[in-house]
């Protein structure tokens, strides 16, 4: 296919690489702006799924009670407090 398509563009070798730049750079933005669009939602890629149940690295309350903050059963660090026990 490709020598087929090198065979039909017009001039020398010159014009030939100058005509394969400009078709490859017209399915590239082919692609970018029409096609990749397009697909973006039918494809997985920002379907992230995290199960818990594994050790969680790092601290935070990744793998725990999502409601609980950086540490479980802490002060919410309101107005004033200094989170130390009372």
């Amino acid at each position: 296919m490709y020598g087929f398509v090198w065979r039909i563009l017009p001039g020398g070798l010159p014009g030939k690489l100058i005509g394969t730049l400009v078709l490859v750079g017209g399915v590239a933005a082919l692609l970018w702006y029409v096609v990749f669009p397009w697909a973006d939602p039918y494809l997985p890629f920002n379907d992230v799924t995290v199960e818990g149940g594994g050790p969680s690295y790092g601290g935070g309350a990744a793998g725990g009670d999502p409601s609980a903050g950086p540490e479980s059963g802490a002060p919410s660090g309101g107005e004033g407090s200094e989170g130390g026990t009372p």
